[in-house]
């Protein structure tokens, strides 16, 4: 019930007040005439006696105590993540029963977000009608499109040093590569495209980048040389890099917001953060794009499929009697996480 109708509500038990009082002066005719019962008039009059007139308005059937109440602790947990992260319902939910091992349903976050006010997102991340989204896409197979960008890292104030986040994210898994270089040349991007494929444990059959200098001719030819196609995409369209160039948005809110510019000034600390962030992205981060899953945890789901079960990296050499790693999360990051051997399978003709 709205302010105004509890404010109309109690404007119309005044006015049955008032004719009790100065019209009939007598209150079993005023009910008949009103068709109340003698009972509400009593309680009405009682509380205005009491109250005034704000005593008239309904008041809250809410229940003293309820039991099923969500608990105030969980409570913090879902604000917390909303005014840190700018998580969604659903995305909460996603983190509260993989990390807490609570389970508290999409709608009931939202209740709970709207009665503290929280329900708004800010401008740039409020809901898209349907007809209105891009629609969402993504390769069948890890390895068949890779896309690769750049971020750049504004330096600290009062310092020149500049850093060049060059990001690789598959389009099928979501796994990502991430390494910062202290220049944004041909030569970086090569060296960074050559350590993509010794970490990523399938075959690269394409890459994608945008038309930028650091991903021109010298760097095609050697991509093309290493047996893998390269693609450009349209110019002044980088909704056709998509989900590289929304990683980086994650990367913005959910890493360097964090950081708030405290290592960026040191090349060493700065570049082990990042692999700290590059690690918890793929094995430990939710995705609402996987329904839930990590991008190793899809990883694994698609090469146990037997639609994919012919991938192998053609760009190392195997070694004998390998093993896909069963682990998950960071205990297994430095043994076995993305640096694992390839697949040592033959490839299906597609």
């Amino acid at each position: 019930m709205t302010d105004k109708e509890r404010a109309r509500f109690a404007t119309r038990r005044l006015a049955i007040i008032r004719h009790a009082r100065e019209v009939s002066d007598n209150v079993a005719q005023t009910c008949r005439y009103y068709g109340i019962t003698r009972q509400s008039y009593y309680v009405w009059l009682r509380r205005y006696v009491e109250k005034g007139v704000p005593g008239l308005e309904d008041r809250s059937r809410r229940p003293h105590h309820n039991p099923q109440a969500t608990s105030t602790e969980i409570v913090g947990k879902i604000v917390h993540l909303r005014q840190t992260y700018h998580f969604g319902p659903q995305k909460i939910a996603m983190y509260l029963k993989r990390y807490h091992e609570l389970v508290v349903s999409t709608s009931g976050i939202w209740r709970i977000l709207k009665r503290l006010g929280l329900s708004r997102l800010p401008a740039s991340q409020r809901h898209v009608p349907y007809h209105k989204r891009w629609q969402r896409y993504e390769k069948p197979e890890p390895g068949h499109q890779v896309q690769i960008d750049v971020k750049f890292i504004a330096p600290l104030k009062g310092s020149r040093a500049k850093h060049y986040q060059f990001t690789a994210i598959d389009d099928c898994t979501r796994l990502r590569v991430l390494r910062v270089y202290d220049r944004l040349s041909q030569k970086t991007a090569i060296q960074f495209v050559d350590y993509v494929l010794q970490k990523l444990p399938f075959r690269v059959e394409r890459i994608q980048t945008d038309n930028g200098s650091e991903f021109a001719a010298a760097f095609h030819w050697h991509v093309q040389d290493l047996g893998i196609e390269h693609v450009y995409i349209r110019p002044r369209t980088p909704r056709l890099n998509g989900k590289v160039e929304r990683s980086h948005r994650i990367d913005a809110e959910e890493f360097y917001r964090l950081l708030d510019g405290v290592v960026v000034d040191d090349a060493k600390v700065f570049t082990t953060k990042l692999q700290e962030w590059e690690d918890f992205y793929n094995f430990e981060r939710p995705h609402g794009a996987l329904q839930g899953q990590t991008p190793y945890e899809r990883l694994r789901s698609k090469m146990n499929d037997s639609g994919v079960s012919g991938h192998r990296q053609l760009h190392s050499v195997p070694e004998e009697g390998f093993e896909p790693p069963v682990g998950r999360g960071p205990a297994d990051l430095k043994s076995a996480a993305l640096t694992v051997p390839p697949l040592r399978r033959e490839r299906n003709s597609v």
